[in-house]
């Protein structure tokens, strides 16, 4: 009998197939892998598993045997024993573990007292199964990664109680584990299959997929391309099936900058990231990629100030600093610039108006006798939003209000202003238009030909493909592969970061 059974799922958005005619099977007992590249519609596949997207066709759905009308309506799938712990967990940080394990679970007594003594002995009993030593009075934020990712497989079991059979589903849950982290949920992901049900495991990591699965399911530009024995498989095959060919081996050697080194680093350490060092000439556009939670994302932010770094030094201009001692203020002082990846949150503060958010690092320049001209503020923003062609170039209308390209246009002209020596950018086309991007891109080319070193950390292979002058690959905290000139190409890229060629054992 099989766990979990799918068979004809189509879906499109906007005329384009997210999903054509996929089916796959989880037998009951298996651990299951589910991979494809970015785009290929796993996230589409799950949210309709949950009861997010209503698929526009289907032949067949059943969960333990029992089939099942589509679409589902959210929060159905757990009655039906088919559970999920998504990649950000869904966990409340400010509550205790008990909390977490037990709300909307609690046995009450009559009159709606609830039963702590019961309660407490239940979730000791749990932890216990799955060897979590941690206080069920602990509130979630404390607790390790791993511990935190457990507590969320607890919880998701709970859902499945009174259920013959069911299957969970793990949505990239190793992304930000260490090494030893990774293996202790692989216990617990055992421990699931072992008690009959089925689990389907979402992963870029391709060796943690032929590791811990029975069989894998290959999805391909919303197709589902194969389902194949783990063990038969090889990585490079499954790469091949991933990306619908087979890439090159070697590429012929890129081409060399020839400016002067204008931003070196040594030693970085941080949370993800381990003894770091490297070098940006003037006029290079460097980027840093990987699969998520692989460290490349955090240099910006150490390097920045933005994140504490416990180890390292940086040197621009002459001077040399230690990481620790960094800080946003005086990385601005020296000519560093970062233009983070939230752009609401981190990047811009979107309810107040654009002028306020491009001013901001150029403030004190409209001061005159310790007053505001705001005139002068308002023009040179305006100047700004027409020269990168923000629409609507209005300087008194709310960041919010912009579409996501004309946010990241008007947050990248922020920091164009300063002219900075070191411009960091931290996936700068992460929901941008196609127009909107290109635009973005020639301003940052232009920057970097005017003497800038400019780093960008993404997970779009494609645009670092086209836009940088070399690559770094990042694997569990360190560079594992440089591409550079002709090797500069989106497959390789994907190559390299799915490999798990040169990761640390």
């Amino acid at each position: 009998m099989d766990a979990l059974y799918v068979d004809g799922l189509t879906k499109s958005f906007g005329g384009e197939k997210a999903l054509d005619d996929v089916g796959f099977g989880v037998a009951a007992g298996e651990i299951h892998g589910l991979v494809g590249r970015n785009g290929s519609g796993k996230s589409t596949l799950i949210k309709i598993l949950s009861g997010y997207h209503a698929p526009d066709s289907w032949r067949a759905f059943s969960v333990a045997g029992k089939s099942i009308e589509l679409p589902l309506v959210p929060g159905r799938s757990a009655s039906l024993g088919l559970t999920f712990v998504h990649q950000d967990l869904g966990l409340i940080p400010e509550l205790s573990v008990l909390e977490n394990l037990r709300v909307s679970r609690y046995k009450a007594r009559s009159l709606g007292r609830i039963r702590w003594k019961n309660e407490r002995a239940t979730v000791n009993s749990l932890l216990r199964q799955f060897d979590i030593d941690v206080s069920m009075d602990s509130p979630i934020a404390v607790l390790a990664p791993v511990d935190r990712a457990l507590i969320a497989i607890i919880r998701a079991l709970a859902d499945t109680e009174g259920h013959s059979g069911g299957t969970l589903v793990l949505d990239e849950p190793t992304s930000f584990l260490p090494k030893d982290g990774v293996m202790r949920l692989f216990d617990g992901m055992r421990h699931v299959a072992n008690a009959g049900l089925g689990v389907v495991f979402v992963s870029h990591r391709l060796e943690e997929v032929r590791s811990i699965t029975d069989r894998v399911s290959i999805l391909r530009d919303g197709k589902m391309v194969g389902t194949v024995v783990s063990a038969n498989i090889e990585e490079a095959d499954l790469i091949e099936m991933m990306l619908g060919q087979r890439v090159e081996e070697s590429f012929p050697a890129g081409a060399t900058i020839s400016g002067d080194v204008a931003f070196s680093v040594a030693g970085l350490q941080g949370s993800y990231v381990h003894d770091l060092s490297f070098q940006v000439r003037r006029g290079e556009i460097l980027g840093l990629t990987g699969l998520a939670g692989m460290g490349h994302s955090e240099v910006v932010h150490l390097l920045f100030g933005s994140t504490a770094g416990t180890a390292g030094t940086i040197s621009l201009g002459g001077n040399q600093h230690s990481v620790a001692s960094m800080t946003p203020s005086k990385s601005m002082a020296e000519g560093i610039a970062l233009l983070p990846a939230d752009r609401l949150v981190a990047s811009g503060v979107g309810g107040l108006p654009v002028a306020n958010n491009v001013s901001l690092p150029v403030l004190g320049t409209f001061f005159l006798r310790g007053r505001l001209n705001r005139t002068k503020e308002v023009a040179a923003v305006s100047a700004m939003l027409e020269a990168l062609d923000v629409r609507p170039p209005e300087p008194s209308r709310r960041l919010d209000s912009l579409s996501g390209g004309n946010q990241q246009k008007a947050l990248l002209g922020k920091w164009l202003q300063t002219k900075p020596k070191v411009m960091f950018l931290d996936e700068p086309s992460q929901g941008v238009d196609v127009g909107a991007r290109k635009e973005i891109f020639i301003r940052i080319r232009k920057m970097a030909t005017e003497g800038a070193a400019v780093i960008i950390s993404s997970t779009d292979y494609g645009d670092l493909a086209h836009v940088c002058d070399r690559v770094l690959v990042f694997r569990y905290g360190k560079v594992v592969a440089e591409a550079t000139g002709d090797a500069l190409a989106e497959d390789k890229l994907v190559e390299l970061s799915y490999s798990s060629e040169g990761a640390l054992a």
